[in-house]
């Protein structure tokens, strides 16, 4: 199943996958593009632009830096988290600083995610 999208956010994806945050590109380089299930980067979905995205495990990564903190941030990914979810989707969040310094633990949470997700998949099928 196709996913919806707004063909607008399209260049900005790109711009986005051109510009990653340093720890965006530690987890891209050095975990998700190798991996052997298929994540995209930078991918759009409804109304937004997902920082990674895993369609066979319908999951979502999210790498939060400081300006999802404030009470602001905090109800927009509140919402948007919500949206996703009327897709089935399920959104894993990590802070900047959870990929800075804990970044093997962050790959054995996305794996365990993963696993699980495709597990319940693999029942319903």
């Amino acid at each position: 199943m196709s996913l919806p999208y707004q063909g607008k956010l399209i260049p900005r994806a790109k711009e986005l996958r051109r510009e990653m945050t340093p720890q965006e590109r530690h987890l891209w380089y050095d975990f998700l593009r190798t991996y052997p299930i298929r994540f995209q980067r930078q991918k759009t979905i409804d109304s937004f632009i997902v920082d990674f995205y895993c369609s066979s495990a319908k999951l979502i990564i999210e790498l939060d830096g400081s300006q999802h903190y404030s009470e602001q941030g905090l109800a927009y990914d509140e919402e948007r988290s919500a949206v996703l979810g009327k897709y089935n989707l399920t959104v894993l969040r990590f802070t900047n600083t959870e990929i800075d310094k804990q970044f093997q633990a962050v790959c054995d949470k996305i794996h365990c995610a993963v696993q699980i997700k495709l597990k319940k998949s693999a029942a319903k099928g």
